[in-house]
C-alpha cells in the first residue's frame, strides 16, 4: 500500500523530549485553538436571522459581511499568518491570535450596531488566521516522530467536528437565549487556552536566521485568496454575471500569473517551499476538494431538515449531532490505522465511505420524515468518513515539510480547505436557490454534488498515492 515518503533530514530533527502529561496539554491547547476558529465558520450561520431581529433597519446584503467578512479574512491570512509564525515564533504568533479572537468574541456579545459586529467579526477571523497554522506548526515541533500522525489525527478531528456541530450548538445557543450566546461560548474556551498555553508551549520558530520571506509572493497569494473567496462568497448575493463577481475572477487570475512568474524568479516564494513536493502538493488539492464536498453537505443537512422535513432550528441540529460524535470518537483510531497501513489508503477508504453517506442521503431521505431509517445510517457514514478522511489528509498535506516551514505549511493546507468549504457553500445555494424555497429534487441536486465532490476527492487521493510512491523511488 501506498506510503507518503519519510520526511525529509531537515524535518526528521527530532523534537526535545517532553513528558506525557505536557504533550497532553499541548494538544489540549492547539486542539481547543482550531476547535474555536472553525466552529465559528459555521456556528454563526444558524444565528443570522437572530442578528436580523436584532438590526431591523439593515440592509440584509450589508449584515451577511457577518458571515462573509469572516470566511474572506479568515482565507486570506493563513498563509501570511503561517511564515509570519515561522519567522517570529510560533508561540508569539498562537498567543497573540488567541487573544485576539478570544477579545473580540467577548465584545461581539455586546456589539452596539451592525457595523460594530462587522468589525469584530473581521478581527475574530484575523485571530483565527493566526491561531490555526500555529497550532498545528506548535503541535509537530512537539510530536516525536512516531506519534504525529495520531496527534494530527486528533487536531484535524477537532477542526472538522467544529464546523460540523456548528450549526446544532448554534441552534442550541440561539434557542436558549439570541445571538449573542453564540459568541459567548468562545470566551471562557479562549479563556482557559491562553492560561494553558502561558504554562506549556514553548517558543518555535524555524525559519533560517535573516530570511525573511517574499513579500511579493505573500502578498500575490493573500491577493489571490481574498478574490476568490470575495467572488465565491458573494456570488450568489450579487449574482454570478455581476461585474464585481467577473472581476473578482479576473484580478484573481492576473495574480495568479503574477505569482506564477514570482515563483520562478524567486526560490524563496510559499509556492515554491511547500508545493514543489508532490505528495504535498496533491494533499492539498484533495483536501480541498474533500471541503468543498464536506461544507456542501452541512448546509444542504441543516436547509433540508427545516424546509423538507419542518425540523425546528434546534431540533435539525440534534439531528445532526451524532455525526460529529461518531467523528470525534473515530478519530484516534484511524490515526492508529494510518500509523500502521499508511495515510493514503486510510484517506481514500474514508473518501468513499463518505461518498457513499452523501449518496445515501439523495437516495433514501424522501420528503416524509423518517430519521432512523432514511437519515442515521447516512450520518454513520458521513462521520466514519470525515473521522478516516479529513485528519489523514491534513497530515499528508504537511508530512513531507522541513521543521523550519511547519506553521507556513499548515497555514496552505488550511486555506485550501477554507476555499473549498466557501465553493461548496457557494454551489449549493446556487443548486437550492433561495434558501427555505427549494423542492425535495434540489436537495437531492445538493446531495448528489456533495457525493460527486467526495468522489473526485477519493480519486486525488489515488494520485496521492502515486505521487507518494514516485516520491519515495526518487529519494532511494
Amino acid at each position: 500500500m501506498a506510503r507518503l515518503p519519510a520526511q525529509s533530514e531537515q524535518a526528521q530533527v527530532r523534537p526535545p523530549v517532553v513528558s506525557g502529561r505536557r504533550l497532553r496539554a499541548v494538544l489540549v491547547v492547539c486542539s481547543l485553538a482550531a476547535f474555536m476558529a472553525f466552529l465559528d465558520a459555521t456556528i454563526v450561520n444558524v444565528a443570522f436571522p437572530s442578528i436580523q431581529r436584532s438590526f431591523p433597519h439593515v440592509a440584509r446584503s450589508w449584515l451577511s459581511w457577518v458571515l462573509n467578512g469572516y470566511n474572506i479574512v479568515f482565507a486570506a491570512l493563513l498563509v501570511p499568518a503561517g511564515q509570519l509564525a515561522d519567522l517570529v515564533g510560533r508561540r508569539r504568533v498562537f498567543m497573540t491570535g488567541l487573544l485576539a479572537f478570544t477579545l473580540a468574541s467577548l465584545l461581539c456579545t455586546v456589539a452596539p450596531s451592525a457595523e460594530a459586529l462587522v468589525a469584530l467579526r473581521l478581527l475574530q477571523a484575523v485571530g483565527a488566521a493566526l491561531l490555526v497554522p500555529t497550532s498545528l506548526g506548535l503541535l509537530l515541533g512537539e510530536l516525536p516522530l512516531e506519534r504525529r500522525i495520531g496527534g494530527i489525527a486528533m487536531l484535524g478531528a477537532s477542526a472538522a467536528v467544529a464546523a460540523a456541530v456548528g450549526p446544532s450548538l448554534g441552534g442550541l445557543l440561539v434557542h436558549a437565549s439570541n445571538w449573542r450566546l453564540v459568541f459567548l461560548v468562545n470566551v471562557p474556551l479562549g479563556a482557559a487556552a491562553l492560561m494553558m498555553g502561558r504554562r506549556v508551549l514553548r517558543e518555535q520558530h524555524d525559519l533560517e536566521y535573516g530570511r525573511v520571506p517574499d513579500l511579493i509572493a505573500i502578498g500575490l497569494l493573500t491577493g489571490t485568496v481574498s478574490l476568490v473567496a470575495l467572488g465565491l462568497t458573494q456570488g450568489p448575493n450579487w449574482g454570478w454575471g455581476d461585474t464585481r463577481v467577473i472581476s473578482s475572477f479576473a484580478g484573481a487570475t492576473v495574480l495568479v500569473a503574477a505569482l506564477s512568474w514570482r515563483s520562478r524568479r524567486q526560490p524563496w516564494t510559499t509556492s515554491n517551499l511547500s508545493l514543489r513536493i508532490p505528495s504535498v502538493r496533491f494533499a492539498n488539492v484533495a483536501i480541498l476538494i474533500f471541503a468543498c464536498a464536506f461544507y456542501a453537505k452541512i448546509l444542504t443537512d441543516v436547509l433540508f431538515l427545516t424546509s423538507i422535513w419542518h425540523y425546528t432550528v434546534l431540533a435539525a441540529g440534534a439531528a445532526i449531532t451524532p455525526g460529529p460524535l461518531i467523528t470525534a470518537a473515530l478519530a484516534g483510531p484511524a490515526g492508529r490505522l494510518a500509523d500502521r497501513y499508511g495515510l493514503v489508503p486510510i484517506a481514500g477508504i474514508g473518501a468513499v465511505i463518505y461518498t457513499a453517506g452523501c449518496a445515501w442521503y439523495a437516495v433514501r431521505a424522501g420528503t416524509h420524515a423518517d430519521y432512523v431509517i432514511r437519515w442515521l445510517p447516512g450520518t454513520a457514514f458521513t462521520g466514519i468518513g470525515i473521522a478516516m478522511a479529513f485528519p489523514t489528509l491534513t497530515t499528508a498535506a504537511v508530512q513531507g515539510l522541513p521543521a523550519r516551514l511547519y506553521a507556513t505549511g499548515s497555514g496552505l493546507n488550511a486555506t485550501a480547505r477554507q476555499l473549498g468549504g466557501v465553493l461548496g457553500v457557494a454551489i449549493v445555494i446556487a443548486i437550492l436557490g433561495q434558501a427555505g424555497t427549494s423542492g425535495h429534487s434540489a436537495f437531492v441536486n445538493a446531495w448528489t454534488f456533495a457525493a460527486i465532490a467526495a468522489g473526485i476527492s477519493a480519486a486525488a487521493v489515488l494520485v496521492l498515492g502515486h505521487a507518494a510512491r514516485t516520491q519515495t523511488s526518487e529519494a532511494r
